[in-house]
């Protein structure tokens, strides 16, 4: 973590710099339609040029990234992206990637003699730091009462999650896919992201780019917007193109690592927002930021960030998704 924030401290005062290609983006391994556009070299071909794509296990791990330059588009949950905007690390949402719901969960072993959350006191529950997986362990113990403190929370990335699951070193954990997937099979599921954030403590995830980056090459993000907006429409569409044994879901499932036939529920897991939807009040219009400082204010109280910014629209942009009709 000290790293990380040295990093971020670094990158605000980064001079505008010199792109050169290839472009480099860094993905997570969460479930989406635009994986299937990945697999198949669909953005290479829209971009007009090859893409040097480069696997994160955290939202936290992809922002040290785009703070050193490393990659120049990356994605990010809500609470790694309000974590570092509010430390004014220079990037730009352009484009929101999903709405999380069952995606993202907090599951219990079996074994470990909870079956409510009245049982978590005492209990070691793992989470990858700062992700949108934290914030919503966080706003679930918050709503159940429990403080903390009451819980050992431990911070491991996802592959460490299935392999502490798998040694019984964790009574639980909340996280996503392929992790998720894993350890359902030997848990149950306590509650999910879509649940907190009825709650009060809704997760989302966007796309990002470095703002020099954004600046200089907007076409870049209008044709990189316009890809993941096709996929969506087409998922929304033809749903049935997406099934366990469709060739779809077998590509998304070597992408990300994850069974084929887990690949419908975990598309289901997750809204998809259209154009329209993302240049509306809700998203990218307004709602987005607003979203983002309400996660900002909970990270305070957390005491996992120092400050909150009074607006955070200046780190969010429908410019780019404007843009992408005509990519």
């Amino acid at each position: 973590m000290k790293r990380l924030l040295a990093s971020l401290l670094v990158a605000a005062s980064l001079p505008l710099t010199a792109f050169s290609a290839p472009v480099v983006i860094g993905y997570q391994t969460g479930v989406d339609p635009s994986k299937v556009a990945q697999a198949d070299g669909v953005f290479d071909k829209t971009l007009g040029q090859p893409l040097d794509w480069r696997r994160f296990n955290s939202g936290p791990e992809v922002v040290a990234a785009l703070a050193s330059g490393s990659i120049q588009i990356g994605n990010l949950g809500s609470s790694p992206f309000a974590a570092a905007t509010s430390r004014k690390l220079p990037i730009v949402a352009f484009l929101v990637s999903t709405q999380i719901h069952s995606a993202e969960a907090l599951v219990v072993r079996n074994g470990s003699h909870i079956s409510s959350y009245q049982d978590l006191k005492g209990k070691t529950l793992a989470t990858p730091f700062v992700s949108t997986s934290h914030y919503s362990l966080l706003g679930a113990l918050k709503h159940w009462g429990l403080k903390p403190g009451d819980v050992k929370i431990v911070n491991l990335n996802p592959p460490e999650i299935a392999a502490a699951w798998k040694r019984g070193d964790i009574d639980g954990a909340f996280v996503w896919s392929p992790a998720l997937s894993e350890i359902e099979k030997t848990g149950k599921v306590l509650t999910d992201a879509k649940q907190v954030g009825e709650w009060g403590n809704p997760t989302f995830e966007v796309w990002v780019a470095r703002k020099d980056f954004a600046e200089q090459h907007p076409e870049i993000l209008a044709k990189y917007a316009h890809v993941v907006l096709d996929s969506f429409d087409n998922y929304a569409q033809h749903p049935e193109a997406y099934s366990a044994t469709s060739d779809n879901a077998k590509k998304i499932a070597k992408l990300v690592g994850v069974s084929a036939q887990d690949i419908p529920q975990l598309l289901a897991g997750s809204v998809y927002p259209t154009y329209t939807q993302q240049l509306s009040p809700a998203f990218l219009g307004g709602g987005t930021a607003t979203a983002t400082k309400a996660t900002a204010q909970f990270l305070v109280e957390q005491q996992r960030i120092p400050a909150v910014l009074n607006d955070y629209q200046p780190f969010i942009s429908p410019h780019y998704v404007e843009l992408s009709k005509t990519p």
